[in-house]
């Protein structure tokens, strides 16, 4: 994993829960996901500040989680139940832990900040050898928009008040599938500057991806409320599982 991972941690966890607030589609996606750990373990690779794999805990499974940033487990052992999620530190694209599991996932795009196809790769195969006979994989990936950049670049105003402005600058370089961000927070009193770097990658590439681990695809959503996914969709939830 690129060292960028470990500055990503340090310099977004005290404003993550603030800029990306769990409510936006917590009880959906933990709905989904509980549904397909049943009685069985999860495995949450990148679990940062505990957005889903709290609430998921809170249903009754048992969840572990991997994460690279000190600062952002910090976050989540403050929460209430944070002391009971079980994390490992260390790679997420090595899936670091001992024994099997029903469900391991991925939300929010983290896959993409595995910034070659080499390592996401390697995440796939890592996570085919810690799931169970009929267990699942679920990656929560955006559904790439080039639309959304004019000669490879982009600003999009995220909040405007008085006081307050929040951007996201963004520069995507096509031929390596990799978009350089910046969040913006500038204030009267400070500017805040919270960068994000990402490789990412089309669904038939996951699913070749899944292919090279021992993986096949199960189904894939538009969301998590298993609306149908098509070219209008602007993120896709995939489950993947073993290969017969």
């Amino acid at each position: 994993m690129s060292p960028d991972a470990t500055e990503y941690g340090a310099r977004w966890a005290a404003l993550y829960d603030e800029i990306f607030p769990s409510f936006l589609d917590q009880e959906e996606s933990v709905a989904f996901l509980a549904g397909l750990a049943g009685d069985g373990r999860a495995l949450e690779l990148a679990v940062g500040t505990g957005r889903i794999a709290l609430p998921l805990r809170e249903r009754g499974v048992e969840v572990e989680g991997v994460d690279v940033s000190e600062a952002m487990v910090e976050r989540l052992r403050a929460k209430p139940g944070g002391q009971e999620i079980k994390v490992t530190m260390g790679d997420f694209a090595e899936v670091p832990v001992e024994g099997s599991f029903r469900l391991v996932y991925i939300v929010f795009n983290t896959l993409f900040a595995l910034l070659t196809q080499e390592e996401q790769l390697r995440c796939f195969q890592s996570v085919a050898g810690h799931l169970e006979r009929g267990g699942a994989f679920v990656l929560e990936c955006f559904h790439p928009d080039l639309s959304l950049y004019s000669h490879g670049q982009m600003v999009r105003t995220e909040e405007s008040r008085t006081d307050r402005v929040r951007l996201t600058v963004s520069r995507l370089d096509l031929a390596a599938q990799r978009i350089d961000s910046n969040h913006l927070i500038l204030t009267g009193a400070s500017t805040e500057m919270l960068p994000i770097h990402i490789r990412f990658a089309w669904p038939a590439e996951l699913d070749l991806m899944a292919r090279l681990a021992g993986l096949r695809l199960r189904e894939r959503w538009g969301g998590w409320s298993r609306q149908p996914f098509n070219s209008g969709s602007t993120k896709h939830i995939s489950v993947y599982e073993p290969a017969p």
